[in-house]
């Protein structure tokens, strides 16, 4: 029986208490881990979902553990796996998709009762995992973070990754040095584990060092038994936001135009700070201004620039500080289509929040998926990652 002192640790499990494991031994599983948040693995997951629909159309997806989530269909979800299946409708029921959410206190929730909770939220894993893998050739694993993350509640992604027999891609951010040294790190702990990484991306890297760091990282896996499946070129479009993320970011106030203007495209910004004429003279599609309500000649200059040109010539507008214009100019925005948002920052506040921001993609991005799907197909060796599973299949045959 499971101990209820949580210091305690868990005794061997008898014969009839052993954890589950799944039932699927047949469906080919890649585990997307990373190096740390935001290197990568949700862009990974995506192109290479896409990327193995060109071999075969049966490829599933589970992001296990998730920690970002969304309300559906009365389950919480994690929004990573929303976003899949809304691109691509993987027909596989959502919940089977994100099984687990880590929620406010379910670390707190799992620690009061380890052995119990532990098993519970396993078979809820390997169930939802059999589910999502049903007469697939292939499924993608997005995992959550490096590999250890999870390990407090007993379900790191090394942890994950071995109780769904999977073989490991590592993707980390752009470099030699650092990356090199956490992918080593990661694999250490994998290896711990038993689990075997097949290959490791390079993610985000300066086109014109594209050459070089592709050279010196495959030289640093070769010697850790790591294959290089290839790097990736940073991709400006990826990391344009729309303008409704701005204004979540800057926690803002919609005043005008939110209808059409949350899908407009943000590619420069703008700090009103100087004379109107320079500033007009350099907008275009793709323009934000950021500036305090009382410049009224840069509204002014914005309203004329439009009219002039008859179509929009900014994405948009945010007004700091919550100074709103004069009420007569607030009635002549209101004619125009131009989407105007407020907030309490300072101008540079804004700017500085807008430059920092973590762009994800959602499920509305269609524009960006083919670049997505691109940037593995022209960048990675899926030849690599076919053959691992192929070899051990050859070696099963012959046993």
């Amino acid at each position: 029986m499971a101990s209820t002192d949580p210091t305690m640790p868990c005794p061997e499990p008898t014969d009839s208490e052993l954890l589950t494991a799944p039932k699927n031994k047949t469906t080919k599983r890649i585990f997307i881990a990373a190096t740390r948040m935001n290197d990568g693995k949700t862009t990974t997951s995506l192109a290479l979902f896409a990327a193995l629909r060109s071999f075969t159309p049966k490829v599933g997806f589970i992001k296990p553990v998730g920690q970002r989530f969304v309300e559906v269909e009365g389950h919480q979800i994690d929004e990573d796996s929303v976003l899949l299946d809304k691109i691509f409708d993987v027909k596989v029921p959502i919940k089977a998709m994100s099984p687990i959410a880590i929620h406010g206190t379910f670390t707190r929730d799992f620690l009061d009762d380890p052995c119990k909770n532990h098993a519970a939220v396993v078979d809820k894993m390997c169930r939802a995992f059999d589910r999502a893998a049903f007469e697939k050739e292939y499924i993608i694993i997005e995992g959550t973070g490096h590999a250890g993350v999870g390990s407090v509640f007993n379900l790191s992604n090394a942890d994950v990754a071995k109780r769904l027999q999977a073989k490991v891609i590592i993707v980390a951010r752009g470099g030699i040095g650092r990356p090199i040294d956490e992918i080593a790190l990661n694999k250490a702990l994998f290896a711990q584990a038993g689990v075997e990484v097949i290959g490791a991306i390079i993610n985000k890297v300066h086109p014109d060092k594209l050459e070089m760091i592709e050279k010196y990282s495959q030289i640093a896996l070769e010697r850790m038994g790591i294959p290089l499946l290839g790097c990736i070129p940073v991709e400006k479009k990826l990391t344009v936001p729309k303008l409704n993320q701005v204004v979540e970011e800057v926690n803002g106030r919609w005043l005008n135009g939110r209808e059409h203007g949350a899908s407009e495209r943000v590619d420069r910004v703008f700090i009103g700070a100087m004379a109107a004429k320079g500033l007009v003279d350099l907008l275009e599609r793709g323009s934000l201004i950021i500036t305090p309500g009382d410049r009224e000649d840069i509204l002014l200059g914005a309203i004329a620039a439009e009219g002039i040109a008859g179509e929009k010539v900014v994405s948009g507008i945010i007004l700091t500080r919550n100074v709103l214009p004069h009420p007569k100019l607030m009635e002549m925005i209101a004619k125009t289509s131009i989407p105007v948002i407020i907030c309490r920052d300072d101008s540079y506040a804004v700017a500085s929040k807008i430059n920092q921001m973590t762009v994800k993609t959602q499920p509305s991005d269609s524009d960006k998926i083919p670049i997505i799907k691109n940037l593995i197909t022209e960048n990675i060796d899926l030849d690599v990652i076919r053959n691992a599973f192929q070899v051990k299949n050859s070696i099963a045959e012959n046993i």
